[in-house]
């Protein structure tokens, strides 16, 4: 008779655990956006070396009319955004949330977006009075010299793209969005978050003096705090786009 040998039984290997998704806190929020900065910077510094080499005159005076000049800038501006794209997906990948998740790209009410724009006159609208007050010039100069090179190079189209949609969305997802999403979630907090990120954010704006780079400061505490209320990026990029949509709008026309 035979016996019967009973079948072993199989041994499964315990399920190993996906790894919960994180954000980067503090200390990785500041070190990739350093990355992402340098990305930022590497793409507008091709554009730069491309025009400066294509002019084959190593005369200083020379380069610095065309780094300066309005066609370089606008260029130089909008290859800023694929770079600053994709230095964040590269950042936020290992996180496993996804892109606009991270990012906080979505969409508000309709009445929260009036009440930014609102809320953003108001806030322009106060330094311009300032600005008379003390007698000073509303626009900064650097505006006004960038408007009429990228006229006279028929480039002027560019320049709004680069300064109205180009700059706000790098400059958005890169401050209001990662910035702000890592550091609100480290020991930071929500006010903390704001603070840094709008500092950080003012510090591309070295072109300017002390009274425009406190406006922009302002502007970004203003940016910031929006995109903690209402928890979205577009809305800060949008807001950020009308900013320099006016801003561009009123150089032109102090301009003649």
């Amino acid at each position: 008779m035979d016996s019967v040998t009973p079948a072993s039984p199989i041994t499964v290997p315990p399920a190993i655990p996906d790894q919960p998704p994180r954000v980067w806190k503090f200390w990785g929020t500041a070190l990739w956006g350093l990355f992402i900065f340098a990305a930022m910077f590497v793409g507008q510094l091709t554009v730069v070396a491309y025009f400066v080499l294509r002019h084959g005159s190593f005369d200083v005076a020379e380069a610095i009319r065309v780094v300066g000049g309005g066609l370089t800038i606008s260029l130089s501006v909008i290859m800023g955004l694929p770079a600053v794209v994709l230095a964040v997906w590269i950042a936020i990948r290992p996180t496993r949330i996804s892109f606009a998740d991270y990012l906080a790209l979505r969409w508000t009410s309709w009445r929260n977006f009036l009440i930014g724009v609102v809320a953003l006159a108001v806030l322009v609208g106060c330094w311009d009075l300032l600005s008379r007050a003390l007698g000073r010039e509303i626009q900064p100069g650097f505006m006004g010299e960038v408007l009429k090179s990228a006229q006279t190079d028929g480039a002027l189209w560019l320049l709004v793209v680069a300064f109205c949609v180009a700059a706000p969305v790098s400059e958005e997802i890169l401050a209001r969005g990662f910035l702000y999403r890592g550091w609100s979630e480290s020991r930071l907090g929500v006010a903390g978050a704001i603070f840094l990120s709008s500092l950080a954010w003012t510090s591309l704006h070295l072109q300017y003096d002390w009274f425009f780079f406190c406006e922009v400061f302002s502007i970004g505490l203003l940016l910031g705090y929006l995109r903690y209320r209402t928890n979205s990026t577009w809305l800060t990029i949008v807001l950020h786009g009308i900013n320099n949509l006016a801003a561009t709008i009123q150089t032109f026309w102090l301009a003649g």
